[in-house]
């Protein structure tokens, strides 16, 4: 592990050091465009003073939570500063990138938007965000959540929270079959192994979880833990360790086999926290991954009904610690001094970190996470503790290298539709991949 990435590490511990002490040691659904927040107010062209009218366009996706609690805090930087209201675009997390990328073709996207982390090497080296350095402050954001966001020693990226990677799990439904809770540090082995206990408890219809053979982030946990470091090297390099790609598919295959994930239409089906398409919302699995963050939503559609645990580990751990999304400015905005002003307030004002919660993980700004722990309700209290359970020895997220972005995105699903629907095999699966690769690297 090289130098740089045992700085971020250290960083990150002094945080949740800080932040486990204040406590005791401890995307998404979808929504409906309201449109503009306060819209009465005229727009004006010019960017100006505070006399100027100021209409802003912001996009995120997310679950009905954090869209809720978005609005309040537009409302309330409204009611703050009358002359900027806001026309808000808010979705689920299908189809967002799409339409994001559609907008920014045609230089019609929003004046603010959310990004994920590994989207910006991508919208960075075709210049389509703005640098943020000189406009927002971040010297109260924790370090180590910066540098995902940046290109050439600027930011482009601003983090909106920090979030763990782990499992989510049907408690409820675990205790009626009378098998074996999951803990925190439990192994890849383990996990396996529960499978194998629950196959013959299941009820007709029920399934132990997804159908993760081809999954990018699930195979990432699976490639870390078992000390082959990440998928794509830094300098990028194809590293995906052929006898462990073939280890984990061929487990999941036997999973096929045995009835323990869904069949590949209904597995297909499955829409993360949609409260009618969502396999574990309906009780048709009992695991699947999720971020910290996400915990309050899922609680709110079936309340005390699932815990979170760790991503199993092996030789290492499985799990990682990862900046949750960014606030990115367009470089067409017509009003960057103002969206610029909004989004510095959104992270550093302890109003709006009152506001907003942990509807995007443990908000980036120490001060301000700290600060909410006291009033956190049980809930959040959840996704904390996966980030106390997963921060000793967590492994560094990465977005890969600038340009193999479609390999994630693109690439790999394509492997794992033709996994789950018995359309190729784990060897030949490789191959494409190592292929595919060949265009990045």
């Amino acid at each position: 592990m090289n130098k740089w990435k045992r700085l971020q590490i250290l960083a990150l511990l002094m945080v949740f050091s800080l932040l486990a002490a204040a406590c005791g040691g401890g995307n998404g659904g979808t929504g409906t465009n309201t449109g503009s927040t306060n819209s009465s107010k005229n727009n004006t062209q010019a960017e100006g003073g505070s006399a100027d009218n100021v209409k802003l366009r912001i996009m995120w996706w997310g679950s009905q939570p954090r869209h809720e609690a978005t609005l309040k805090a537009l409302e309330a930087y409204t009611a703050k500063n009358p002359h900027v209201t806001f026309e808000p675009e808010y979705s689920g997390m299908d189809g967002y990138l799409d339409k994001l990328s559609t907008q920014a073709a045609a230089h019609n996207e929003p004046d603010i938007f959310q990004m994920d982390p590994g989207w910006i090497s991508d919208w960075t080296s075709r210049n389509q965000l703005e640098e943020l350095d000189s406009k927002v402050k971040l010297d109260e954001l924790t370090p180590s959540l910066l540098p995902i966001g940046q290109r050439d020693g600027k930011q482009y990226g601003v983090p909106l929270g920090s979030v763990a990677f782990g499992m989510i799990y049907d408690k409820a439904a675990l205790e009626k079959l009378g098998a074996t809770m999951p803990k925190d540090g439990w192994s890849w082995d383990d996990f396996f192994a529960l499978a194998e206990e629950v196959k013959p408890k299941l009820a007709e219809g029920q399934y132990f979880t997804l159908d993760y053979a081809g999954n990018y982030f699930m195979f990432s946990a699976y490639h870390y833990a078992k000390g082959k470091g990440t998928l794509i090297t830094e300098d990028g390099k194809f590293n995906i360790d052929e006898a462990t790609f073939l280890e984990w598919t061929k487990k999941f295959e036997q999973l096929r086999k045995d009835g323990l994930v869904p069949p590949a239409d209904l597995n297909a089906s499955d829409k993360e926290m949609d409260p009618t398409a969502d396999l574990l919302v309906n009780g048709k699995i009992l695991f699947r991954y999720s971020f910290s963050n996400n915990y309050t939503t899922w609680d709110s559609m079936k309340e005390g009904a699932y815990d979170l645990v760790t991503m199993p580990r092996a030789e290492e751990a499985g799990g990682w610690l990862k900046p949750s999304m960014y606030f990115s400015l367009s470089p067409n905005s017509k009003h960057k001094e103002e969206a610029a002003k909004f989004i510095d307030w959104f992270i550093n004002d302890p109003e709006a970190g009152a506001i907003l919660g942990t509807a995007r993980g443990v908000p980036a700004n120490a001060k301000i996470a700290e600060s909410l722990i006291p009033k956190l309700p049980e809930g959040e209290k959840v996704g904390m503790k996966l980030i106390d359970a997963t921060t000793p020895d967590g492994q560094i997220f990465t977005t890969g290298p600038e340009g193999w972005v479609n390999f994630i995105d693109k690439d790999f699903p394509l492997v794992r539709d033709e996994l789950s629907f018995g359309r190729t095999t784990p060897e030949k699966a490789y191959e494409s991949l190592k292929k595919a690769a060949q265009e990045y690297e």
